[in-house]
């Protein structure tokens, strides 16, 4: 099976203008560049202008199609309204806002500095907030009739996980944004979704959470019912469908794409699919043993 073919049509973004915060590496790359193979143009977001434009140079030499690199720090609500202006002044107008931008630590929470916990929740909530906020206040008051935000949040966003907290906190309070928000905001023509990806990993981001042999060590595939990790064109594609009109009626919603990482975690019994074949036969005889006494 190829996990990184292309699902939809080419031209199904055809039009469309999408904002990706965090857009220039890994899986925002990722869906930055299929975004553009489907017909869209779009603006890419972080702090790091020189990677944001090498990657725009990249993807627009790539596709043919249209990337805008503009340096924002999400955090601070005044320069998401000064990127959301340099997007209008380029494209004129906004469908997309893909909330992607996001901050992690791995450790005891014990040891985090109360600075450290605030980065993740500023990067994580208070940035897909400000974006969130200034988008829709733009959509509400032009009056557009069309608009669609997606976040990317994870699956312990409703299970909650030890030693990542502060983004477990961070991307529970995006989930709860987006599920309200689809209600409040639908009578504008605005939708609302979410993401929860499982293992999807990234060369930088594992490498910040994992050092060294720590990700040979932590081998996610392990974890995963399918045996794999997913491929980033997957997600892509996932994305790729939210944002589209294809995806018009669904509102609300967090599509989970984890090859069941996260329900094998939640069973309480689940852990018992490391019982070898000849075991499960010794119970049995057991059961058996006990029903005939």
């Amino acid at each position: 099976m190829n996990f990184s073919a292309k699902m939809l049509r080419d031209d199904a973004l055809q039009g469309k203008v999408i904002v990706i915060t965090g857009g220039g590496s890994g899986l925002g790359k990722a869906m930055t560049q299929y975004f553009m193979e489907l017909g869209a143009h779009v603006a890419i977001t972080s702090r790091d202008i020189e990677k944001l434009q090498k990657t725009a140079n990249e993807l627009e030499a790539k596709t043919a199609g249209k990337c805008l690199a503009l340096a924002c720090d999400v955090r601070h609500y005044d320069q998401v309204e000064s990127m959301l202006k340099e997007v209008l002044k380029t494209y004129g107008k906004v469908d997309i806002l893909l909330n992607n931008a996001a901050g992690n630590f791995i450790s005891p929470t014990e040891r985090l500095s109360a600075n450290a916990f605030d980065t993740v929740i500023d990067i994580v909530l208070k940035g897909t907030k400000n974006c969130t906020l200034a988008f829709g206040k733009h959509w509400i008051e032009s009056k557009q009739q069309s608009a669609t935000i997606l976040n990317i949040v994870t699956t312990y966003a409703f299970t909650g996980s030890a030693y990542v907290v502060p983004s477990a906190t961070a991307k529970a309070g995006v989930l709860a944004m987006t599920r309200s928000l689809a209600v409040e905001w639908a009578k504008y023509g605005i939708r609302s979704n979410a993401i929860a990806p499982g293992p999807f990993p990234t060369k930088g981001a594992w490498d910040r959470l994992l050092p060294g042999d720590l990700a040979e060590k932590f081998d996610m595939a392990k974890k995963v019912p399918l045996g794999r990790v997913g491929d980033h064109q997957e997600l892509a594609n996932l994305a790729a469908y939210l944002v589209s009109d294809f995806s018009a009626y669904i509102n609300g919603e967090v599509v989970v794409i984890d090859g069941g990482e996260w329900l094998k975690g939640a069973g309480q019994f689940n852990l018992l699919d490391q019982i070898p074949e000849e075991m499960w036969d010794m119970l049995e005889m057991m059961i058996k043993a006990k029903k005939n006494n």
